[in-house]
């Protein structure tokens, strides 16, 4: 412990004079800090969630419509807390923000085990889902502008693989702390978060340096402008497109196995659990691969392989089909993020500022989408009687769409070059 605070002084004494620190003990620890984060304010706080929505509707803390609707709240939290998010950390400074962030969600977590009313939960849904939104802002733009350009992919890789840690938990713990009970289950998340909380403290970088009074108004022009070049504003849509490409797995998959393919529940929470698997390296194969061949490569085969692997499930329900479309799908689940990320850094390449603006424009377009697409295939599904198929089918297609746009878009900056 003395170890990890001296070198978090040691960092914090000479980060300004080199940003751009390689691979060694302070940067590990910022990207520790960063998976903590996203463990806690995406993984836990959203994904708990799903496992948890038989055991409130059990209990008769909330009839199955009203469980739906909470789920839905965070999914609203989550948005709103993407708009906020670049404000907030500039008004209390990004790593006061993040650290109030995990706290918050560990709160959230412990009001939730106190059913006082429909809209005391949905209030705290609500909070815990722009805790998401936040951390999933802040968390790699504090710590990425300080991490060496040949390791940007894998330290995203590590703070997003949090949130694949959260998925396989709630796969996992969420059913053995209901072995004691609803109330105790929440307890228990709220513990896990805490900790991780306090873990994470002294760990995250230090503050960058406010801008000088005088450049801010060129400062704040050049950023919205890097933040909405025409290729940069092509990315947001392909990220918000595979937003939309991931709903289908990630809200039916589990229904889809226990009443589509008539399997039971039991089978369907195995499926779930692979997916949580594939999201814990998914974030780590992807940033590898990324920092080996390039970001914009990396990104275009992820909406190739995403393409095939959530088109699976129309074409075939075997086994073997849905363990490999569960396992490549979760992995990109959080697997996109670190190359999104990174080739927003290529794109705006000399501005930390601009590329946290894009990042945080991004965040939200992802969730405009993934929210627009989480409603609109549950009245799809509802309006075709049940047609899981359908929902993979568009799935396939929204991230297709998304490489067509990128490979558009390839072709004539290529053009551009050569005229």
């Amino acid at each position: 412990m003395s170890m990890s605070s001296t070198n978090v002084d040691h960092r914090r004494q000479h980060h300004h004079s080199a940003p751009h620190h390689g691979a060694g003990g302070p940067l590990w620890l910022s990207a520790v800090a960063g998976l903590c984060a996203s463990l806690v304010g995406l993984g836990l706080a959203r994904f708990a969630y799903t496992p948890l929505i038989p055991a409130l509707v059990a209990a008769k803390w909330f009839t199955a419509a009203e469980a739906v609707y909470l789920g839905a709240a965070n999914l609203a939290g989550y948005l709103a807390g993407a708009l906020i998010a670049r404000d907030f950390g500039a008004r209390v400074g990004a790593v006061a923000a993040l650290r109030g962030m995990m706290l918050l969600a560990s709160i959230c977590f412990f009001a939730c085990a106190v059913p006082i009313s429909f809209i005391w939960f949905f209030g705290f849904r609500f909070l815990a889902g722009i805790t998401g939104g936040v951390i999933m802002v802040l968390a790699a733009s504090t710590i990425l502008p300080y991490t060496a350009p040949s390791k940007k992919g894998l330290v995203g890789g590590v703070i997003f693989a949090g949130v694949g840690l959260g998925v396989a938990a709630s796969g996992t713990l969420v059913p053995l702390l209901l072995h004691q009970g609803l109330k105790q289950t929440w307890y228990g998340l709220g513990l896990l978060s805490a900790v991780l909380t306090l873990v994470s403290w002294k760990a995250w970088p230090a503050e960058p340096r406010a801008r000088q009074s005088g450049a801010g108004h060129h400062a704040a022009a050049h950023q919205v402008h890097g933040a909405r070049s025409p290729a940069v504003l092509m990315l947001y849509l392909e990220y918000g497109l595979n937003a939309v490409a991931l709903v289908p797995h990630m809200v039916f998959l589990v229904d889809f196995v226990a009443r589509g393919l008539g399997q039971g529940i039991g089978a369907g929470s195995h499926y779930w659990v692979l997916y949580g698997l594939g999201a814990i390296v998914g974030p780590l194969l992807t940033g590898h691969l990324a920092d080996r061949a390039g970001f914009a490569a990396a990104l275009r085969v992820a909406f190739l392989v995403q393409a095939v692997s959530i088109g699976i499930p129309a074409v075939s329900g075997l086994p073997v089909a849905m363990i490999v479309s569960s396992l490549i799908v979760g992995g990109f689940t959080p697997g996109i993020v670190p190359l999104v990320i990174g080739r927003i850094h290529e794109l705006i390449p000399h501005s930390a500022a601009s590329q946290g603006t894009a990042w945080a424009q991004a965040t939200t377009t992802f969730a405009l989408f993934q929210a627009a697409g989480a409603y609109s295939l549950s009245f799809l599904f509802a309006q075709s009687g049940g047609d899981y198929r359908l929902l993979f089918v568009i799935g396939a297609a929204a991230v297709a769409a998304a490489l067509a746009l990128e490979l558009v878009g390839a072709v004539a900056t290529a053009r551009g070059r050569a005229n």
